[in-house]
């Protein structure tokens, strides 16, 4: 099974040309998506609906949407009447196999004046696959203030632990006349996280020290995929930015829960990438 998290930069790469085709050719040959920064009606793309244009050129996917930011800007059509175009920017997960139910799980986050602050989301998806049901997790951490991405990531990783005792979207749907949903202890979060491996945030993430010799598999933290079956070298970067090379460095991540650990066989970067600022980050499972 392989699985890819990609933040796409809506739909622009680092050459500042606006073409989806080339994002969906670096997802070629994924099972699961995890896809981030994508939008609807946003005035850096001349308004395009991903989501729409996402869906086109991959067919074969099931596809779910959930937007963070969630805005109207009062317009009203030719005629008077509200036009309902809403300004969307959120997560998106795909899949080979069924998604059967869905979250959209807001994040904390604090006023800001100086400088954007959008509502960053993760996104849930339960996924049934050959191999067992499983969680995915499309997230977008916030890009300026560690402390606000340490809130976030203390309530994602409460969310997404205390699935078992929630149920997720929805429990007891027999009353409907529906079967039982599956409830998997197993998860993958992926996205782009703001973050490197030295941040405080990492650690409470991983519950290491960030920098892998405290590294340890336990029941209530993450694992980070780019720490198991080699790995990916030193000085790996995801986020690239052709100015000043200098700044480049890596922070889009995947995470498993514990009891995965052992099925992973390799994770890498796609390189050869340009449809956004960002690299895709894939990993394998057995």
């Amino acid at each position: 099974m392989k699985l890819v998290t990609y933040n796409i930069q809506y739909g622009t790469g680092r050459d500042e040309k606006f073409d989806l085709d080339r994002i969906a050719a670096s997802l070629e040959g994924a099972d699961i998506i995890a896809l981030q920064e994508v939008t609807r009606n946003f005035p850096r793309n001349g308004g395009v609906d991903l989501v729409a244009g996402l869906a086109k050129l991959l067919p074969d996917y099931f596809h779910v949407f959930g937007p963070g930011m969630d805005v109207h800007p009062g317009e009203r059509d030719a005629a008077g009447r509200p036009a309902n175009r809403r300004i969307q920017f959120g997560n998106m997960v795909l899949s080979r196999w069924p998604i059967v139910a869905t979250r959209n799980l807001l994040l904390p986050r604090t006023r800001r004046f100086d400088q954007s602050n959008l509502q960053r989301a993760a996104l849930e998806a339960l996924v049934v696959t050959p191999t067992g049901p499983v969680r995915i997790y499309s997230v977008h951490l916030d890009h300026v203030d560690g402390n606000e991405r340490a809130l976030q990531i203390r309530h994602l990783k409460e969310r997404v632990y205390a699935y078992q005792l929630d149920g997720g979207a929805v429990t007891g749907a027999t009353e409907y006349g529906y079967p039982e949903l599956p409830c998997p202890e197993e998860f993958v979060i992926m996205g782009d996280f703001n973050m490197v491996r030295s941040s405080p945030e990492y650690s409470l993430m991983t519950g290491d020290n960030g920098h892998g010799d405290d590294h340890r598999h336990l029941a209530h933290h993450p694992v980070d995929v780019s720490r198991l079956a080699g790995g990916l070298p030193e000085g790996a970067v995801s986020w690239v930015y052709d100015g000043a090379p200098e700044t480049n460095r890596l922070i889009d991540f995947a995470f498993i829960h514990a009891v995965l650990a052992n099925r992973v066989q390799r994770t890498w970067l796609d390189t050869d990438a340009m449809g956004s600022d960002h690299l895709p980050l894939w990993f394998e499972l057995a």
